[in-house]
């Protein structure tokens, strides 16, 4: 295993029973597919940075979730990755809510995943920036209303 962070131990010491076999999972995975890869904590859950961001995984009281940094950039034939909850996907992770081992894609698609992840960021791939929301424009109604007479 590459650079193990011991907060990720206690972490994953902590978390419920249903997710600790998934969580160590996930992680042997993502350290089998890259190797270099640095664990850390990040917004109070596991994430693993290699060259930037990379990917994470968190464990709630009734589910586990993981996901990836670049998500929108990855090759998915089979459609593993989902929706995510800001996209209105049934979880905030890629996988959707993960209660098992069995939820997960095969092995071999999550390792080519973070392998795909790590080329991203070796070739220096960034994100698109986030199209802006435009304002709604104020109703003449609500400005009348401000405007005292």
């Amino acid at each position: 295993m590459g650079t193990t962070d011991n907060r990720v131990d206690a972490y994953i010491e902590k978390a419920q029973p249903f997710a600790k076999p998934i969580l160590e999972h996930l992680r042997m995975l993502i350290h089998k597919a890259c190797p270099e890869v640095q664990e850390t904590i990040k917004w109070g859950m596991p994430s693993f940075d290699y060259k930037g961001p990379f990917v994470s995984m968190a464990a709630f009281k009734a589910h586990a979730v993981f996901g990836f940094w670049k998500a929108k950039l990855l090759k998915d034939p089979k459609n593993y990755l989902g929706e995510r909850a800001i996209d209105g996907g049934e979880a905030m992770g890629h996988f959707g809510r993960i209660t098992k081992v069995s939820d997960l894609p095969p092995d071999k698609a999550i390792i080519d995943f973070v392998k795909q992840a790590k080329k991203l960021n070796d070739d220096n791939v960034k994100m698109p920036p986030k199209e802006k929301k435009a304002k709604a424009p104020r109703s003449e109604e609500h400005t009348s209303e401000l405007q005292s007479p």
